[in-house]
């Protein structure tokens, strides 16, 4: 039989767990804190442990470098109610098998425990923590589950050389990850250069990229380095990918395959050590089938992928960002006010968090030291130019959509689609009837439904319409409906 040990001084969280390792068929052994852990593990080896961060006495991470000399062969699961990034790559880089953010499921922890039970862990060097520690104007800030997956996969790919491709909306904060990367891997010393490519001279991107000789074109009367050879040894980080030109990426991909870059106009190819993050708000995989976008590259480039969730989809991060921004440019501002925090949780933000740092900006400049109300933000926080109906109609669904996930809490929704249904069909057949002044026939052609349809669904919904088509309409639709 297995032996699990929980480290934790939450009696609940303990409890909890305890039952459903039980139940799982382990023996279980609870502590409530490093102290007595380290007597429990001498008297029986766990074959795994769960290990919280804040514990009284010794710190979860001053242990788990501990248990990591003593049982190096023990994985151990590191839990956090207060996770951000530094703590999630302290953990990974210290040896963890797997980090979880509380609260989370039961049947996520258990996953993670059987995972841990067949795979052993593989050491890491850690980094000092001087640099895991460090905060600053890049710090990514978050504590929804999305963004503790997000610290997540930063902690799991920053130690590696692998590509990772970063995905998500304008303004989510995608050179910020790649920084974190970059801050965190064994090439931090090293330059690291962001790319902006659709800021680049479209007829001199090859150039710029990968240097050019002497007399390569006109106007090139000296050898330059291109901005892959400037950061040698470094990180570089291609911003708005999809914008690369396809006889450039044909370039690239000898970069990334052989390593090594050749000169516009060059014949020797010189040695390269880079590597390469990249990031785009396009679909690249739609780039790929129309022919935009090589395959062979976007595969090459997608070895590790980070998506980032839009703010929209992550209310609860509103108000540790505001905290955020206003210690930086107000720091007299005085806390959000719950009735402001609820404003902006339901404003759509469709420029995300760069967005978001505007507004908090503007409505602190007009607040001009008072409380931040909601009479402050900037208009175009409350109904954006640059969002179509479509995206405003697609970040409604979004939303509607995490709000009936957060009110089943655990238990998983059911018929979510039967139940949207329900919600958009009553007034789009209303909007439609009332434009057709009630003519059910030129509806049913507006609509592209049959006519039978749609005086089913109107009579589903109890809706009706007084009818104010001319005599001739009103004719064609009865005679239309009784072929029906």
């Amino acid at each position: 039989m297995k032996h699990i040990l929980i480290v934790d001084d939450e009696e609940a969280v303990c409890w909890a767990l305890q039952r459903a390792l039980a139940r799982e068929g382990y023996s279980v052994a609870v502590a409530a804190s490093a102290e007595q852990a380290f007597p429990l593990i001498e008297q029986k080896r766990p074959d795994a442990i769960i290990l919280d961060v804040r514990l009284p006495g010794m710190d979860g991470l001053s242990a788990l470098a501990r248990l990591h000399r003593s049982e190096p062969d023990v994985p151990v699961i590191v839990i956090t109610a207060f996770g951000n990034l530094p703590t999630a790559v302290q953990a990974v880089a210290g040896g963890a098998f797997d980090y979880l953010a509380k609260p989370f499921d039961l049947q996520q922890a258990l996953a993670a425990v059987r995972r841990a039970l067949q795979k052993r862990p593989i050491p890491d060097v850690s980094p000092d923590d001087s640099e895991v520690s460090a905060t600053g104007p890049e710090e990514i800030v978050g504590r929804s589950p999305a963004m503790q997956a997000v610290f997540k996969r930063i902690a799991l790919v920053a130690p590696r050389d692998a590509c990772v491709l970063i995905t998500g909306e304008s303004g989510t904060g995608k050179e910020l990850v790649a920084r974190a990367v970059h801050r965190y891997s064994n090439r931090r010393d090293r330059p690291f250069l962001p790319v902006h490519i659709a800021a680049l001279n479209p007829n001199l991107v090859e150039s710029e990229l990968f240097g050019h000789v002497r007399g390569a074109f006109t106007g090139a009367t000296q050898a330059r380095p291109g901005l892959l050879a400037l950061a040698d040894g470094g990180t570089v980080f291609l911003d708005e990918l999809a914008d690369i030109p396809l006889p450039v990426q044909v370039k690239l991909l000898r970069v990334l395959e052989h390593d090594e870059v050749l000169p516009v106009g060059g014949t020797q190819p010189q040695q390269l050590d880079i590597r390469i993050l990249a990031a785009t708000h396009q679909d690249l995989a739609r780039c790929v089938a129309e022919g935009r976008f090589r395959h062979d590259l976007f595969f090459r480039l997608n070895v590790f992928q980070v998506p980032l969730p839009p703010l929209r989809e992550r209310p609860e991060d509103i108000g540790p960002l505001a905290e955020h921004f206003l210690r930086r440019f107000e720091p007299r501002a005085l806390p959000l006010l719950p009735e402001t925090l609820r404003f902006l949780q339901g404003l759509p933000w469709f420029g995300n968090v760069r967005e978001f740092r505007n507004a908090l900006e503007h409505a602190a400049i007009v607040a001009r030291g008072g409380p931040l109300l909601p009479e402050h933000f900037p208009t175009f926080a409350l109904d954006p130019a640059q969002a179509t109906p479509a995206d405003q109609l697609a970040a409604a669904v979004r939303k509607w959509l995490a709000d009936r996930v957060r009110v089943c809490g655990t238990v998983a929704p059911a018929e979510l689609y039967e139940e949207l249904l329900r919600c958009v069909e009553p007034p789009l057949l209303d909007e439609v009837l009332r434009r057709v002044q009630g003519n059910r026939w030129v509806a049913a052609r507006w609509l592209g439904l049959n006519r039978a349809t749609v005086r089913k669904k109107l009579t589903y919904y109890g809706l009706h319409q007084a009818r104010t088509a001319a005599p001739d309409e009103a004719v064609d639709e009865a005679e239309s409906e009784a072929q029906d």
